[in-house]
């Protein structure tokens, strides 16, 4: 079953009609036994009604049974003979004697003559015995009619010392009947019901479903068309559905925006490498056709380039996949020196200030690091006029790297702006002194994956100051 309606409906129908008919069970248990324990009671009281009669030495032939063909009535003494039983009982079963016809009274008195001297003197014993019956189910004939019935026994002492058991019965008709009534009812009813609960669930789960399905209809459209501009309806309520709708609507905003800086970025990064491309192979078809006119320092120039550019690339590329740096210790002072002392040709002298006896360590790939402390150096290159200057230090959980020029420095407005890719906030320089501005999101990208964070502001001598903060190695 692939509908969830389906699957609702069904599975709320299983639940109410195992709840139901677990219920229906335990209601016919409860009135059976209660209608039972009634018809109990009711045989109790005729056959006590006949053992007080024959406590009081009432004969057998004058005994009043009550009504007795709603209550049937057997008296038998200890040896389990029949000595009285109600008019028009023809057959019974469930006492202690299947026999409807009393034992002559001759035959049952004459063992008791030899014993009358013995016990003359003993004051006379009657009593009706004040034990729980016992109970029994059976059945009985009266005048033609058979019927279940529910069975009392009670012993009563008459004055001589016998003891005789009194058998009374009371229908189970109507026990029968409530029961079969309401389990017809229940048999009737369950099914209807089951039919609504199944009816109802179907309605009410396609009505709260409705709005996904016209979700799933919106995106099998965008992913169709590829217009990753369109959105899914947002139902008016508050439950999980609107809470899937926006975040889908969220979703498709930040893939769209994911889309568009990668065809930005291609887009980008095909113009930066048209340039020098286009320049290497004039230089190369004018060298081919005139080798005294070959400007060989400036194709090595442009090859330079295309090779810096196509590694600024292809760690994008990385980094836009995902992957970690390292975990290798690495000390951000000794790894300053280090680049800083194998920068040759710089137009502006870098000054250097790092601690000695600090320890100035982070986790992370010594690679990138320095890719981002070179390209920082460079930018900041690019934009000084007298100096550049980069230090090292060191708070209580991190290690600052503070690089500062003496340039015109970065507009509030454009501080973040930089950040992005091939972004170059002076339009007007060349992009051979301008480079194709990834340095600045690259180095951004690498921070961010360390747990760091570059961020810009205000020099103190009136440049810029980017200050890249790492997380400090335990």
């Amino acid at each position: 079953m692939r509908s969830v309606r389906a699957r609702a409906a069904l599975g709320a129908t299983l639940v109410v009609a195992v709840a139901l008919t677990g219920a229906g069970l335990a209601v016919l248990l409860v009135l059976r036994a209660n209608l039972t324990d009634r018809a109990g009671l009711e045989a109790e009281v005729a056959a006590r009604e006949v053992a007080g009669q024959l406590a009081l030495d009432r004969p057998y032939d004058e005994l009043d049974m009550g009504d007795e063909d709603a209550h049937p009535v057997q008296v038998t003494d200890e040896d389990g003979r029949l000595v009285a039983v109600s008019t028009d009982l023809e057959a019974i079963s469930g006492t202690g004697t299947e026999r409807v016809t009393p034992v002559p009274a001759a035959a049952s008195g004459d063992d008791d003559d030899d014993d009358g001297d013995d016990d003359r003197n003993e004051p006379a014993r009657r009593e009706v015995s004040s034990d729980e019956p016992d109970f029994a189910n059976g059945t009985a004939t009266v005048d033609g009619e058979t019927a279940d019935y529910r069975f009392a026994s009670v012993e009563a002492t008459t004055s001589a010392g016998l003891t005789l058991t009194v058998h009374a019965g009371a229908p189970l008709a109507a026990e029968q009947e409530a029961v079969s009534t309401v389990r017809g009812a229940m048999l009737t009813g369950l099914p209807v019901l089951l039919l609504v609960v199944a009816g109802v669930t179907w309605l009410v789960t396609r009505r709260a479903l409705r709005p996904v399905e016209g979700i799933r209809r919106e995106l099998a459209a965008i992913t169709a068309s590829e217009d990753l501009g369109r959105r899914v309806p947002e139902p008016g309520s508050r439950d999980e559905i609107a809470r899937l709708a926006r975040t889908t609507n969220e979703t498709l905003t930040v893939l769209e925006a994911s889309v568009g800086r990668q065809r930005r970025f291609v887009a980008d990064a095909s113009h930066e490498l048209r340039s020098p491309i286009a320049s290497l192979r004039t230089q190369l078809e004018v060298g081919a056709a005139h080798p005294e006119l070959l400007d060989l320092p400036g194709a090595v120039a442009d090859t330079v380039r295309l090779q810096d550019l196509a590694a600024d690339l292809l760690l994008l590329a990385r980094l836009d996949a995902g992957e970690r740096p390292g975990r290798a210790a690495v000390d951000l002072g000794a790894l300053v020196r280090e680049e800083v002392s194998q920068r040759t040709g710089d137009r502006v002298p870098v000054r250097v200030y790092v601690p000695d006896a600090e320890s100035l360590e982070v986790r992370g790939s010594r690679g990138q690091l320095a890719r981002v402390i070179g390209n920082l150096l460079d930018n900041a290159e690019r934009h000084a006029e007298r100096s550049v200057a980069i230090a090292v230090s060191a708070e209580r959980d991190a290690v600052l790297v503070d690089v500062t020029d003496d340039g015109a420095g970065v507009p509030e407005a454009e501080r973040e702006r930089i950040f992005e890719r091939f972004v170059r906030l002076d339009d007007a320089r060349s992009r051979d002194d301008g480079g194709a501005g990834l340095g600045l999101a690259i180095a951004r990208d690498v921070a961010a994956r360390h747990g760091g964070t570059l961020t810009v502001g205000a020099a103190p001598e009136g440049g810029a100051r980017f200050r890249l903060r790492l997380p400090r190695s335990a």
